[in-house]
C-alpha cells in the first residue's frame, strides 16, 4: 500500500558505469507536497540519480518508488520532467510545443494549446507565444520547455539543474513557477550546484558528493552544522575590545565578529556596555547554506568537482 506521506523514496540506489560507481548507495524520502532538492558539486551523481528515480536508467542495485509505483514509468503521465540537456523544435511555436509536450503525457491537444496560453501569460511571457522556438532566447526558450513540463499538471515535477543558463529575470521567473506549481499541490524535485535557488526554495534537501549522501534534512539543519556568528559595533572602538569578546573574534572592517557562545550573547553585551564601549551596531548570522555545503562536501572534494 502506498504510503501518500512520500512522492519519491530510494533505498541503496547504486549505478556503476565501467569501473567508476557514479551513484553509491543513496537513499532518499521526498515528502509529498514539498519542493525537495538534490544538491551537489558537478560530477556529484545528481543527474544518474534523478535518471534512477525517473527509471531512464536502471540502478545496479537498490529499490525505488515514484507516486507508489514500484516501475517508475507506470507513473510517466503523472511526472513533468525537464532533463539536463535541453531540447525543442525549433521551428514550432511557444503555444504549440508546450501543447506537443502535454500531448506525449495524454493531454488533448485542444486542452493543451489553451492551458500553453494561460501557462505563458501567468509567466510573463504571453508576448511570446506565437513566437517560433529559433526566435526565442535561450533563458525563454528554457522556460517554454519547462511550461511544457507542467502543462499536464503533475503530480512530480522533476527538473535537472533548471536554473542553468538563466538570467536573473528568468531566475526568477522559474522560481515563481517553483512555488506556484508546489501551491497547487505538487510535488517539486530538482538538483542544483547553485546554493541560493536551494536556501530559498527547499523544504528539504540531500547533498551527494562523490555518489555519497553526505547529509539529509531541511536548510535549518544543514545550517546548524555551523555556529552562529555574531557581528558587533562598538560605539567607541578600541583595540582593547578583544580582550572582552570570545577568544575566536575576529575584527572585522570598524566591528568584530565572533561565535555566538552557548550560553547566549547578553554577558558579552553587558561586559562591553559596562565598559563604556557601548553599542553601534549588532547582528545575529546563521551560517549560511553555501558554507554549511563547503564543510559537508569538503573543499578537496569542490576542487576536485571543479
Amino acid at each position: 500500500m502506498r504510503d501518500s506521506s512520500l512522492a519519491v523514496t530510494a533505498t541503496g540506489l547504486a549505478k556503476r558505469f565501467g569501473d567508476r560507481r557514479v551513484v553509491d548507495g543513496v537513499d532518499i524520502a521526498v515528502p509529498t507536497g514539498s519542493i525537495y532538492g538534490v544538491l551537489g558539486p558537478n560530477g556529484a551523481g545528481k543527474t544518474t540519480t534523478l535518471r534512477m528515480l525517473l527509471g531512464i536508467i536502471e540502478p545496479d542495485e537498490g529499490s525505488r518508488s515514484l507516486l507508489g509505483h514500484a516501475h517508475p514509468r507506470d507513473a510517466s503521465d503523472q511526472v513533468g520532467y525537464l532533463p539536463e540537456e535541453r531540447g525543442l523544435y525549433p521551428g514550432m511555436k511557444a503555444v504549440e510545443a508546450i501543447a506537443f509536450m502535454g500531448a506525449l503525457r495524454g493531454l488533448d491537444w485542444r486542452a493543451g494549446r489553451k492551458r500553453a496560453r494561460v501557462l505563458l501569460e501567468d509567466a510573463g511571457l504571453a508576448h511570446a507565444a506565437d513566437q517560433k522556438i529559433k526566435k526565442l532566447s535561450k533563458g525563454m526558450a528554457q522556460l517554454v520547455q519547462l511550461l511544457g513540463s507542467v502543462v499536464h499538471t503533475p503530480e512530480l515535477l522533476v527538473l535537472d539543474e533548471p536554473f542553468s543558463g538563466l538570467d536573473p529575470v528568468n531566475q526568477e521567473r522559474l522560481e515563481a513557477l517553483i512555488v506556484a506549481q508546489r501551491d497547487r499541490g505538487a510535488t517539486i524535485l530538482f538538483s542544483t550546484h547553485v546554493m541560493a535557488h536551494a536556501e530559498r526554495l527547499c523544504d528539504r534537501l540531500t547533498i551527494i558528493a562523490g555518489g555519497k549522501a553526505r547529509f539529509e534534512g531541511t536548510v535549518d539543519d544543514a545550517r546548524a552544522t555551523l555556529p552562529v556568528k555574531a557581528r558587533y559595533m562598538p560605539h567607541h572602538p578600541s583595540d582593547d575590545i578583544a580582550k572582552l569578546l570570545p577568544a575566536d573574534a575576529q575584527p572585522e572592517g570598524k566591528g568584530w565578529v565572533f561565535t555566538m557562545p552557548n550560553e547566549g550573547i547578553e554577558g558579552v553585551l553587558v561586559k562591553l556596555i559596562d565598559a563604556g564601549y557601548g553599542i553601534s551596531g549588532l547582528s545575529i548570522e546563521p551560517a549560511r547554506l553555501h558554507d554549511a555545503f563547503v564543510k559537508i562536501v569538503g573543499r578537496e572534494a569542490l576542487e576536485a568537482a571543479a
